[in-house]
């Protein structure tokens, strides 16, 4: 059904790869407005937020599942102006950010309610955009596989991204200590004020010793890890007895030797997850607890998105190619 003021059009122009490649290969192209199914809503989107599973979409690397729409984009704030069966209307003109399998670069998206989250007053429709891959992700990987608890260490590489700033903000307030690493040292202070108790220039300084020395020769509880290749081997040297080694990605390689007997005699775990393969039920399990642990944080201000950037959505091209320049510092998102 759709809002009674809302006169939806037969089609749309959203952002699609029309081959594998560079940032060049993304186009505007013709699709048909989606029609929410059970379950579902139609969002108006105000904004959607870019992140590297997007990328990885672009180069071929990573697709949509079967059925599932070959328009990029895996987070939106929207208004709703349509539901499906078995939704509530009292929903439609509403506010929703969410994380979505696909669809998010284009004006109008469909969302499955139980994956999106009403958008607090204080976020602007940009911020709410920024929010929902990197609140499932990090959720998921820090507090659930890597068991992250009050008191403990965390080093988290790549913190000066989309991921990260959430990253630490929520290991932060958590109660947890929080070790980051970033390229720039013009970032440090902010990513300070985020929560960091400690910011390691990777290129210049040894992160291993860093963590180490700062430690007092302990090591960290976990790692949250966006680089693979050989970050893994010199992570599980940062790590505590007892340590978990999460990664969420593997920028310089997915390939990695690890040494059992370390993993063993240190009591080591790795881990390791992308969301998108989740079913709906698990993210719609995540999203509940996402609503109790994380959303109230939300609305007191104690996390919030940092954005780099707001671009048109025709501009996304130039995005993704700010995105891989590695000068962004949090999120970008695409606006209409």
């Amino acid at each position: 059904m759709t809002a009674a003021n809302e006169a939806l059009p037969a089609s749309m122009q959203a952002i699609v790869a029309r081959e594998p490649g560079d940032a060049s290969v993304l186009v505007l192209a013709e699709r048909p407005v989606p029609a929410p199914g059970p379950g579902e809503v139609l969002l108006r989107v105000l904004a959607a937020g870019i992140n590297r599973p997007d990328i990885m979409q672009r180069q071929g690397i990573a697709k949509p599942a079967p059925g599932v729409t070959d328009v990029l984009g895996l987070e939106v704030c929207g208004e709703v102006v349509a539901c499906g069966p078995g939704v509530d209307r009292a929903v439609l003109g509403q506010r929703r950010m969410a994380l979505v399998p696909g669809g998010g670069y284009a004006p109008w998206c469909v969302a499955t309610l139980a994956h999106a989250f009403a958008v607090p007053a204080r976020l602007s429709d940009a911020e709410a955009s920024a929010l929902p891959e990197g609140l499932f992700t990090v959720w998921h990987n820090l507090f659930e596989l890597g068991r992250l608890a009050m008191g403990e260490t965390v080093l988290i590489h790549g913190a000066a991204g989309g991921i990260g700033t959430l990253a630490v903000q929520m290991a932060h307030a958590a109660g947890c200590t929080v070790i980051a690493t970033a390229s720039d040292p013009a970032r440090f202070a902010e990513l300070q004020a985020l929560g960091a108790d400690l910011a390691v220039c990777w290129p210049t300084t040894d992160f291993v010793q860093a963590c180490l020395d700062f430690t007092g020769g302990r090591g960290v509880d976990v790692v949250l890890d966006i680089v693979g290749g050989d970050y893994v081997r010199r992570n599980l040297q940062a790590m505590a007895f007892g340590g978990r080694h999460v990664s969420l990605s593997f920028m310089q390689g997915s390939a990695v030797t690890v040494e059992l007997l370390t993993l063993m005699q240190r009591q080591l775990s790795l881990h390791a997850s992308t969301m998108r393969p989740q079913t709906h039920a698990e993210k719609a399990r995540m999203a509940e607890a996402l609503t109790r642990h994380v959303l109230p944080l939300l609305m007191r201000g104690r996390i919030a998105p940092r954005l780099h950037a707001s671009l048109p959505l025709a501009q996304a091209a130039q995005a993704h190619r700010l995105l891989e320049s590695g000068q962004v510092f949090g999120k970008l998102v695409l606006v209409p």
